[in-house]
């Protein structure tokens, strides 16, 4: 079948359908000689005779009848991926992989999933968490459309655009007698649990600290903010987590917060490849990643300034 195009097999299976080139060329909108030459081609192309004319009607020979039956399964097959390529294109259907952090899966995802869900429901959505090192790995490598990931994040083959502000707070044992607002040198003489070393989020907090000359010294280093959480909440330590993940077991009196002074937030951004096409399905989800809002009311972190916000 080397060389045969669909075009030709559209135009045998006419001819032989409709038993006229003429009535072929009308309903492909081709002139009759483009029909004869397209036949004349395929015949030559697979070294059989297809069509022969009885009187005044064309009609497939055995050979075109047998090529008839598998050419209009080829047809049908075609209209079937059209088909269903058709949802694709209006963005209802098809899969993005987003990759983001346990914090920003937990509580702020969800909602922009279900109204994505709700948009587009034949658009399937994955969700891996990691590290930014380890998301951006697999950004890289296309195993992921796009990610939500802590910022700075460097790399020419990134395009990245700062959507969200995510407060960091000090977060103490409920029962602890705590300042109106914690400093570097206060918070660095307690017993801390901290995030890992080497994410990006540690690095901010490792930051902040050495602006006013202290160099944090953990008892404990966890990859779970909500393993961080519990670990306060028993008594064992103090940390520096996100507003968003702990105003609702403050608010439950499972630990006690309060500000940093000086203040100290994170920047969150969506990060693509530069080279990346956007299907509609991959730009809705863009989209909606950047126009995120805190799930509690009493989260309070501030949207990144729209001056730095970029629409891909």
């Amino acid at each position: 079948m080397k060389g045969v195009t669909l075009d030709q097999l559209r135009t045998f299976c006419d001819v032989a359908t409709l038993g006229s080139f003429s009535a072929a060329a009308e309903r492909a909108g081709l002139t009759q000689p483009a029909v004869s030459l397209q036949i004349r081609t395929l015949e030559r192309r697979l070294g059989v005779r297809l069509i022969e004319r009885l009187g005044r009607r064309a009609q497939p020979t055995a050979a075109g009848s047998d090529l008839l039956v598998h050419a209009s399964r080829i047809g049908d097959e075609l209209a079937a991926a059209v088909a269903a390529l058709a949802p694709h294109r209006a963005g209802t259907a098809g899969r993005v992989r987003i990759g983001t952090g346990a914090t920003a899966c937990i509580y702020l995802l969800p909602p922009v999933l279900r109204a994505l869900r709700r948009r587009l429901p034949g658009l399937e959505l994955t969700v891996e968490t990691g590290n930014t090192a380890d998301i951006l790995d697999r950004l890289a490598a296309n195993a992921l459309d796009v990610a939500l990931a802590t910022l700075p994040i460097a790399g020419r083959n990134f395009q990245v655009t700062p959507v969200y502000a995510d407060e960091l707070v000090a977060v103490a044992p409920p029962d602890a007698a705590l300042p109106p607002r914690f400093g570097a040198a206060a918070l660095a003489d307690k017993p801390l649990v901290l995030y890992e070393a080497g994410g990006n989020t540690r690095r901010v907090i490792d930051r902040w600290f050495a602006r006013a000359g202290r160099t944090p010294k953990p008892v404990m280093e966890l990859g779970s903010v909500e393993a961080i959480k519990e670990l306060v909440g028993a008594g064992l330590g103090f940390a520096v987590l996100p507003r968003l993940a702990v105003a609702a077991a403050e608010a439950r009196g499972q630990i006690a917060m309060r500000p940093l002074s000086p203040r100290l937030a994170r920047s969150l951004g969506v990060v693509l490849r530069r080279d990346k096409r956007l299907d509609r399905g991959l730009r809705a989800v863009v989209e909606a990643l950047s126009d995120l809002s805190p799930t509690s009311a009493d989260a309070g972190p501030r949207r990144a300034s729209a001056a730095g916000r970029r629409a891909p």
